[in-house]
């Protein structure tokens, strides 16, 4: 047996210590890897996936509307338009300073954009009529009505489409139509056919000066009857026309039993007198 010296012993103690402390850490080491590993559990036991369905494609939000115009007689189709017009009384033409629109039956006048009542009553020329101010200070009116909406008033918020009356033939009128106006903020009349069925987003899209201008062709109306109050015009025209004319006729003019009628041919409007 061979004998250790004392220098030797201590030597292998030591070695021996750090070889255990060695091994000590290597297995804290392993612990705490394995312990930051993921849990493997078995597949039967992991949750189930869900799939969310895909959201869907955002709408583009619609561009800001300053107004939008729509037709106050949806079913409605313009008789008479924007112009110098000469009606079969008047010896000179002048501006006829909205449209007229007709209908093949009764139906309610609707507000052309949202808005709010300025004035409603009755005139002589436009029978019973309302007038709403929109934005930018535009105005329309409407004119010859039969009868008020229920409950309008002025002061009274008017959404677009709402009723403001029904059609009719009051004032100066040529038969059942609604005569419609636009306006500008400085109350001077525009052609309103530039404006109805459009929608501006902003105040420069309003077609202002375009609908400013007057054309310059002269129109002959044709009006399915007389007003009582032009009556006597009408009869003394009639007389300067055709002095042939016989007396009992002039008579039942100026009684109100004379009237022009039209009628389409073709794409021409025809007339004729009619006692």
């Amino acid at each position: 047996m061979t004998d250790v010296s004392p220098p030797a012993a201590a030597r292998l103690r030591r070695g021996l210590g750090e070889g255990a402390l060695g091994a000590a850490l290597t297995l804290i080491a392993i612990t705490l890897a394995h312990a930051s590993l993921p849990d493997l559990a078995p597949a039967s036991r992991a949750p189930p996936v869900r799939i969310l369905p895909a959201a869907p494609p955002a709408r583009p939000a619609a561009p800001p509307v300053l107004i939008a115009f729509r037709e106050p007689l949806p079913d409605g189709e313009v008789g008479s338009p924007f112009g110098l017009r000469r009606l079969p009384w008047e010896d000179h033409a002048r501006l006829h300073a909205g449209v007229d629109i007709v209908t093949p039956a009764p139906e309610p006048v609707r507000a052309a954009a949202d808005g709010v009542v300025t004035r409603m009553g009755r005139d002589p020329g436009y029978g019973r009529f309302v007038e709403l101010t929109h934005a930018q200070g535009l105005v329309t009116l409407y004119g010859h009505l039969a009868r008020f909406a229920p409950g309008l008033a002025v002061g009274a918020a008017v959404r677009g489409g709402a009723p403001v009356g029904e059609i009719g033939s009051t004032g100066t009128s040529t038969g059942t139509h609604l005569h419609f106006e636009v306006h500008d903020a400085r109350g001077r009349p525009m052609n309103p056919e530039l404006f109805l069925g459009h929608a501006f987003a902003r105040a420069q899209d309003l077609p202002l000066r375009a609908a400013l201008r007057i054309p310059r062709g002269v129109r002959l109306a044709y009006v399915s009857r007389i007003p009582r109050s032009k009556q006597a015009l009408m009869a003394a025209r009639l007389d300067e026309g055709d002095a042939a004319r016989p007396a009992a006729a002039a008579t039942r003019v100026a009684s109100g039993d004379m009237r022009i009628v039209a009628r389409r041919s073709h794409g021409r409007v025809l007339t004729h007198l009619a006692f």
